[in-house]
């Protein structure tokens, strides 16, 4: 069972924002199911201003995601965050001086009590990276229990930008979970979340933030894999070991008049594990020229990583 708390709010009395509420209700609608259709998160949709969300409904809700033993509870908020000697605050339409709104280290230490057996918490607000980070006083080190992953959209001196009525973190991050983000097996963790984010934002824009603590990573969402399980697992067929390579002729290519079915499948095959990076062609541009002109092709780093999974029956 998976369970995600997913926030926006737009309407701040003071200084109210645009983006959130579409940002939510975008990230609530891709985690809701697999790339294939089938159920991945139960939603909990918060979003003001259909519903006035205080401090005290945010904490209730917080609380709650967080209360049993899921096999992951994920947290997204959009809105503002604050950040001040105390910390830093997810701030709520309540918002006064001194009591800002939810405070991230409290909200850090409910996720570091959860029962959960993984824990996301991904903000997209202003001063995010506050999410984790010791305030000031005594206390040199935050402490994330194992299987807490924070993703956090700034520093926490830095601003989260809104462009075009979505937050430029947030609009990665849709693009990461509808595939950016996606290994050769369709899986998508907080890991290659981050990284997709990260690779996406120069060095000059806001910076994204990303703490973990966690022995492997929980996928956030599947997606169909690149290439279908039962070709990957073909590859020891095709390369007896990871540093051997496959000799092709002309009776591989369809096209030529010496083609033979059997080895025609064969290298359909390989042209689909070149495709993600897992053979190339030896001594040729392209798979084509190698059948053509008798060459071969062999394993890239990557095609023995999956070689030894497949090798291994973890695949």
């Amino acid at each position: 069972m998976k369970k995600a708390l997913v926030v926006g709010i737009n309407d701040y009395p003071s200084s109210p924002l645009s983006g959130c509420v579409n940002d939510a209700n975008a990230i609530g609608t891709i985690l809701e199911s697999h790339g294939d259709g089938s159920p991945n998160f139960g939603i909990r949709l918060l979003t003001s201003p259909s519903t006035v969300i205080t401090r005290p409904v945010l904490r209730e809700a917080i609380e709650q995601l967080f209360t049993g033993d899921a096999d992951m509870a994920l947290l997204y908020f959009s809105g503002h965050g604050y950040v001040k000697s105390t910390g830093g605050y997810l701030v709520t339409t309540d918002a006064k001086k001194y009591d800002e709104g939810v405070s991230m280290d409290d909200v850090l230490a409910l996720a570091n009590q959860s029962k959960a057996k993984n824990k996301v918490i991904i903000l997209d607000c202003c001063h995010s990276g506050a999410m984790g980070t010791p305030s000031l006083g005594a206390a040199t080190i935050a402490q994330l229990s194992e299987g807490l992953s924070v993703l956090t959209a700034s520093r926490d001196t830095e601003y989260a930008i809104e462009v075009n009525g979505s937050g430029v973190f947030t609009s990665l991050v849709i693009d990461a979970l509808q595939g950016g983000a996606a290994d050769l097996r369709g899986n998508i963790t907080p890991g290659s979340l981050y990284a997709y984010v990260d690779e996406a934002l120069g060095a000059w824009d806001q910076r994204p933030i990303f703490k973990t603590n966690v022995t492997s990573f929980a996928s956030l969402r599947k997606l169909p894999p690149k290439v279908p399980f039962e070709v990957m697992r073909r590859i020891t067929q095709y390369f007896t070991t990871p540093d051997s390579e496959h000799k092709l002729d002309p009776s591989y290519e369809d096209t030529d008049t010496q083609a033979k079915p059997a080895n025609v499948a064969i290298f359909k095959d390989l042209q689909k594990l070149q495709s993600v990076g897992l053979v190339v062609p030896v001594d040729a541009e392209f798979m084509y020229f190698a059948a053509l002109n008798s060459k071969s092709c062999r394993l890239t780093a990557l095609g023995y990583q999956y070689w030894r999974l497949v090798n291994e029956k973890k695949l």
